[in-house]
């Protein structure tokens, strides 16, 4: 007589675009002696936060097109040609008229995401695995259980699961801090349509990200009118109700994000980087960390000895705070409106002649590779990647699609947007009787405070600290950890921490500073207070592992996590 052995039981909780991206990875495997249950808070599967009404309106865009994005059942060039009539009307989108280097509306994104679950779904019953989907529903706790090898899962409605693996796929969250409690003040402008108001004053935006593209999309859209001139050019008339109205935009650097241009690798060379094992490598000569240096020499600077040899010839002998200094000082002394301008041309330029602006496409790639080795730095290195490489790549990397960025230059030239720079001392203070005051140092070396009716967030998602995390039960039995970084010198931390640093702390005589988030294993698994990598329990929410996963490059991230992850269970 045969025994059957019992199917391993697998829980996504999250069913999003990561969520997605797992649950194919799962299907797809060569093995199916497993069942798997999607809890999505939602009552649709796919779209999740930013493909959805949470997070964008029929005037937003992704900053993607199709020939970027990594397939999922198939692709969006492919699903036009079967997708819904509806769908395709509402959108006026159809087989002849698709073009796979252009970018999208994000809630026809959304549909496509939607109907690939789907369609992996369909697949999935063909071979047949059983998928348990559980809608509308919210997930209340996650509770480990080490000795019986599994993992429970209670709804708020208090019903409750056991798995023997769950991924955490949540993906983006706002905490709501202010809004709803001080009149004129919003954490985030999601939901957009929340922004859809007829106002007739200044309105302050807390930043300058694509975040903020999207508050000063749906802003303008409810204060009066784009107008398409018969010489192509995009023009903006106020509503007579709104001719106070202008949107001010706050940025530490006073910069703008990058354009959109054309990039050589659409995927953007991630087989170019340093493998896993010349990663460890490095660490065994280098006492134990991945020096920031070698990953800027190595996965950056190198890749230009080909590519580009003029620009290697300029960069080959800068340190990393040398480079970023160099570019920095080309933005900062150019007007930002006149620099964002000259760049679209220039980005305009790119994807006509389909040619790459190779520095930035490189930067891209630099930010992606810094996923692996970012557990591995030593905390002065964390600290010089938060303070001097970052802020470069967040505003590089944007990739603003060229009908954002006409939106833009419409609004300035009408007199209704502006950019402010308020550098890094500034705060924005809420103020109980509506809106918010934003105390700031001009760029005259002069103390300045500003009052806003209306203050709009839009610094982006924000990484979570540890105190955030949803599901207390695994902080409670010490299943998860804060994430942290050994530094490699004492004396640097003991005058850091002396100075008044309140994230380091210290462990058995070592140094440690504190950054965001939970520790998380080269697997996504979650480690716990005595650092054992946990096997049951996986995350790739990427809000609440920021610390040891710095970038976010949305779907990209989720293929390559989501390979990591299946490879794990799947062992």
């Amino acid at each position: 007589m045969v025994t059957q052995t019992a199917k391993k039981k697998i829980a996504i909780i999250g069913g999003g675009p990561s969520g997605l991206f797992m649950y194919k990875r799962l299907v797809e495997s060569k093995k199916k002696d497993f069942e798997i249950t999607i809890f999505e808070r939602k009552g649709y599967l796919g779209a999740g936060m930013p493909y959805s009404a949470e997070g964008a309106n029929e005037e937003h865009i992704t900053n993607v097109s199709d020939n970027e994005i990594p397939v999922f059942y198939n692709s969006i060039a492919d699903w036009v040609k079967i997708a819904p009539k509806k769908v395709l009307k509402k959108f006026n989108i159809n087989s002849e008229n698709f073009n796979e280097y252009k970018v999208l509306p994000r809630l026809f994104f959304g549909e496509y995401l939607s109907a690939q679950f789907g369609l992996l779904r369909d697949f999935a019953a063909k071979k047949g695995i059983v998928t348990d989907v559980h809608l509308n529903c919210i997930v209340g706790d996650v509770i480990d259980h080490p000795v019986e090898k599994r993992v429970e899962v209670k709804l708020q409605d208090r019903k409750s699961f056991s798995f023997d693996h769950i991924i955490i796929c949540t993906g983006h969250n706002w905490p709501k801090k202010y809004e709803g409690k001080i009149p004129g003040y919003f954490d985030s402008p999601y939901p957009p349509k929340k922004l859809l108001m007829k106002l007739n004053h200044p309105v302050g935006l807390i930043g300058s990200s694509l975040t903020a593209i999207d508050a000063v999309r749906t802003l303008a859209k409810g204060n009066g009118k784009f107008k398409e001139e018969k010489n192509g050019k995009l023009t903006y008339i106020l509503d007579k109700g709104s001719r106070d109205f202008r949107l001010v935009m706050h940025s530490r650097n006073g910069l703008l994000p990058a354009v959109r241009f054309h990039l050589q690798d659409s995927h953007l060379g991630k087989d170019k980087t340093l493998s896993k094992t010349e990663f460890n490598q490095h660490i065994k000569q280098n006492g134990g960390f991945i020096s920031l240096d070698f990953v800027f020499e190595k996965n950056f600077k190198e890749m230009f000895i080909e590519e580009d040899p003029k620009f290697y010839q300029k960069i080959k002998d800068l340190s990393l705070e040398e480079f970023v200094a160099g570019m920095m000082a080309k933005r900062e002394n150019a007007e930002p409106f006149e620099l964002f301008k000259k760049e679209y041309v220039e980005a305009e330029k790119s994807i006509e002649k389909k040619e790459s602006i190779y520095w930035k496409e490189a930067l891209a790639i630099l930010s992606f590779a810094m996923n692996y080795p970012a557990k591995y730095l030593s905390a002065e290195d964390m600290q010089r990647l938060q303070k001097v490489l970052m802020p470069l790549i967040s505003i590089v990397i944007a990739f603003v699609p060229q009908s954002s960025c006409r939106v833009l230059m419409a609004l300035h030239e009408a007199g209704v947007l502006d950019i402010v720079t308020v550098g890094d001392d500034s705060k924005v203070k809420p103020v109980k009787s509506g809106g918010a005051d934003y105390h700031y140092t001009d760029e005259q070396n002069k103390k300045t405070i500003k009052h806003f009716d209306t203050m709009v967030d839009c610094i982006g998602q924000p990484h979570l600290a540890f105190k955030d995390f949803p599901f207390k039960s695994l902080v409670k039995q010490g299943t998860i950890s804060p994430a942290k970084l050994a530094f490699k010198w004492a004396a640097v931390a003991k005058k850091e921490k002396e100075s008044g640093n309140k994230l380091i702390e210290t462990d058995k005589g070592s140094y440690y500073l504190h950054v965001p988030g939970i520790t998380i294993s080269d697997r996504f698994e979650v480690v716990d207070k005595e650092g054992e990598a946990n096997n049951r329990i996986y995350i790739m929410a990427v809000p609440y592992i920021g610390g040891y996963n710095p970038d976010y490059s949305g779907i990209d991230f989720c293929e390559a996590a989501s390979a990591v992850v299946v490879k794990s269970i799947m062992a």
